[in-house]
């Protein structure tokens, strides 16, 4: 399949598309096979980006890894011996291995509120991140920066609480030795009182969730965003640690959603806008449409994409006049699903068959030869983009499938689960006039 230019489109509060200079050649003297003189793909422009669409590859083999590691045993034991008002949930280590983020809540905290405190792995507390009146959110998208300076996490205003109040103390636990027959000689011997780490600072805390950001050891807390009515519920670091990409909803919508799956007594999954949100709190608004599909970036940290349907969006993530464009790829996609629908019918026919005609088999392998694009409801295996992963500056993978998901796990269905790709190029210099 030739390359093709990707489609530029505008969105709302997008800046305009231009043609960087970094994407312009030098004049080769040959108008019509020039190409972009360009040292890397960072320095194209995401509008001036050709693609090659490749359907039913292997997936990629350095899939990112999973946000779920084993609890730190040294941080547990401190849990269990000198915190038992309160329970460990996770520990998140920094890449560099110097620092653990330690997630947590108190007996009395309501279930989806939690706290974080800084450790070391050797299980010293550090400091307290988090102060009483905030109340962390999503946990399971609590991230470290690639160069382990800062953690990014979610929170709200602890539930009950106005701004600058201290939580109520829980009540004590009861002391298990309390009607113990044990003499006073036979019990252990007291240990050193650890020196307390640093209490949490005071920080602005919203009604609706809010990214925040602290450093490698837990201080200079502050909220990155500070969009009151605004639910940022995922988000993903730059390569470079520089920014992240983020999917962001409102209040109502975020309502709304959540009541329409418990009327189909669906799993809540909601979809946002995609934005990035630089370190400073700089925020620029990518689309005005909504996915479920999470963002990535580039290698690079050059370009952010997304995912909404069976389109493809690239966006520049830096540059004073940033550019995005378009892939559409339904025709394509409705073409590949027509010849491996075909193929899954044969193999089909084959195993309930002695004979196997070997020329089919082979002609499964092919698109369909036909002048019309093939019918989307008698496709089975047609079916929405539902996982990015871009693995280097010019390839691109996306997932198709179905995927659904309930309430109660044993009727969740997920099927053709297929891997695509889509290899990036520098679209020819525009001849010189």
């Amino acid at each position: 399949m030739s390359y093709r230019p990707l489609q530029k489109f505008t969105a709302g509060c997008v800046v305009a598309v231009t043609v960087l200079s970094a994407a312009c050649s030098r004049d080769t003297g040959n108008s019509t096979n020039a190409t972009v003189a360009t040292s890397s793909l960072s320095q194209v422009p995401a509008v001036r980006l050709n693609f090659r669409y490749e359907a039913d590859v292997p997936g990629p083999s350095d899939l990112p890894p999973s946000n779920i590691e084993e609890r730190n045993a040294a941080i547990q034991a401190d849990f269990d011996q000198n915190r038992p008002q309160e329970v460990l949930d996770k520990t998140l280590t920094s890449p560099d291995k110097k620092h653990v983020a330690a997630v947590y809540h108190r007996v009395n905290d309501i279930a989806s509120e939690f706290r974080i405190d800084m450790y070391e792995p050797g299980g010293r507390l550090t400091r307290k991140v988090t102060p009483d009146t905030m109340a962390v959110h999503f946990p399971d998208t609590i991230l470290w920066s690639p160069d382990s300076s800062a953690v990014a996490f979610v929170a709200t205003t602890r539930a009950g609480q106005e701004e600058g109040t201290q939580a109520p103390t829980p009540p004590s636990v009861p002391n298990p030795m309390a009607n113990s027959t044990v003499s006073p000689a036979e019990e252990t011997p007291a240990t050193a009182t650890p020196t307390p780490a640093p209490a949490a600072a005071s920080v602005l805390t919203f009604r609706t969730e809010q990214i925040y950001l602290c450093d490698a050891d837990g201080g200079a807390l502050k909220p990155l965003t500070q969009s009151e009515g605004r639910i940022y519920f995922y988000y993903v670091w730059s390569p470079d640690s520089s920014m992240l990409a983020a999917l962001v909803a409102t209040s109502p919508e975020w309502a709304s959603m959540q009541a329409q799956a418990a009327s189909k007594k669906e799993l809540f999954v909601p979809a946002g806008r995609p934005r990035t949100v630089e370190k400073n709190g700089r925020e620029r608004l990518l689309d005005d449409a909504m996915t479920q599909t999470r963002p990535v970036w580039s290698p690079d940290s050059s370009k952010v994409a997304a995912a909404f349907d069976t389109q493809v969006r690239i966006y520049d993530a830096n540059g004073t006049s940033p550019t995005q464009a378009a892939i559409p790829l339904r025709n394509q996609l409705l073409i590949s699903s027509a010849a491996y629908d075909k193929q899954l019918e044969q193999q089909a026919a084959a195993e309930n068959s002695v004979a196997t005609n070997a020329n089919d088999q082979a002609n499964a392998n092919s698109p369909p030869a036909t002048t019309t694009l093939p019918d989307p409801s008698k496709l089975v295996s047609f079916n929405p983009i539902v996982i990015l992963q871009w693995t280097s500056p010019d390839i691109l993978y996306f997932q198709t499938g179905y995927i659904k998901q309930f309430e109660n796990p044993a009727d969740n269905r997920s099927s053709y689960l297929r891997w695509h790709r889509l290899i990036f190029s520098p679209q020819p210099a525009q001849p010189n006039r």
